[in-house]
């Protein structure tokens, strides 16, 4: 059975890390579009802001502070979404945390932090979205990343929590769409380096100001591509030319990969000091940027 999409302004929306970056950005895209939304992340008064925002623009958005890590609080969100709107039609799973330094120096508990967020945050939003979209049809919006397929050295964890957001995903797929023919579309978006503050809230082991290796893309063109999934669904989306030939590279001629991954080492540098190491890893980042501090 195709899942059955509904027009963006007839759509209930929630998006996970809403309060930055990409999901800041789809927000904002998809509250101009019409879509109602639930805002989810840990910063409850950006999240607030972002709402009256939407609001004073003639949108409607609920704000409901939420770590995605802990699976109750994510069935509150839902649950929050559907005393306010009545369903939901769409659910984003975007939240994430980074952390750049060597595997062998990063600690297990600021790993297992990472997977918490990064993995177990899709496992509990798909989980807890999936019988909601099941009722009326609906997409289901995994944030994956180039890092799904290739890797990046200095973000080692960040590439294995990706790679398994997507096996998660593509088994996820097979099961509801394939195994039970549900009216649900499941996607996963992979973007490559995306101009937004992820680099400033990444937990920082290195000496140097964290950045992102360029050229990096704009913030909209994934929000863009996440609002094309919740409406006309798709399987996994590749977002940007450098994602599209790091994902071919990395599964027809591995060790060219390997090698491109390697040059990407010494251009995740700022030539400053590192400024705020600890990042956002274990507390909420705030903020309430689209882009990074850098560039804008």
């Amino acid at each position: 059975m195709a899942a059955r999409l509904k027009p963006l302004d007839q759509q209930v929306m929630v998006i996970t890390g809403a309060s930055s970056g990409i999901g800041l950005c789809t927000a904002l895209l998809a509250a101009e579009k019409g879509a109602r939304l639930v805002l989810a992340a840990r910063s409850g008064e950006t999240l607030e802001a972002i709402a009256a925002q939407i609001g004073e623009a003639g949108g409607e958005a609920l704000a409901v502070p939420t770590d995605v890590g802990e699976r109750g609080q994510l069935q509150a969100l839902a649950a929050a979404a559907v005393k306010r709107f009545g369903r939901i039609d769409t659910w984003v799973n975007d939240a994430g945390v980074a952390i750049y330094g060597r595997l062998d120096e990063v600690s297990e508990s600021d790993s297992r932090r990472l997977f918490d967020t990064n993995f177990w945050g899709v496992v509990n939003g798909s989980l807890v979205a999936l019988p909601h979209l099941r009722e009326s049809g609906g997409a289901l919006i995994n944030i994956g990343s180039e890092v799904s397929d290739a890797v990046i050295p200095f973000q080692g964890m960040y590439s294995a929590s990706k790679h398994a957001v997507k096996g998660f995903t593509d088994a996820l797929r097979v099961e509801v769409e394939e195994l039970d023919g549900a009216p649900v579309s499941i996607t996963l978006i992979q973007p490559t380096a995306v101009d937004t503050p992820y680099p400033q809230h990444a937990r920082n082991y290195m000496s140097e100001e964290p950045k992102l290796p360029s050229p990096m893309i704009d913030p909209h063109r994934v929000a863009e591509a996440i609002l094309e999934a919740a409406t006309e669904g798709g399987r996994d989306v590749t977002v940007g030319a450098m994602a599209k030939l790091d994902t071919a590279v990395s599964k027809l001629l591995p060790s060219l990969g390997d090698k491109m991954a390697a040059m990407q080492a010494h251009r995740q540098q700022r030539d400053v000091p590192a400024r705020a190491p600890e990042g956002a890893l274990f507390r909420a980042g705030g903020g309430g940027q689209v882009y990074g501090r850098e560039a804008h």
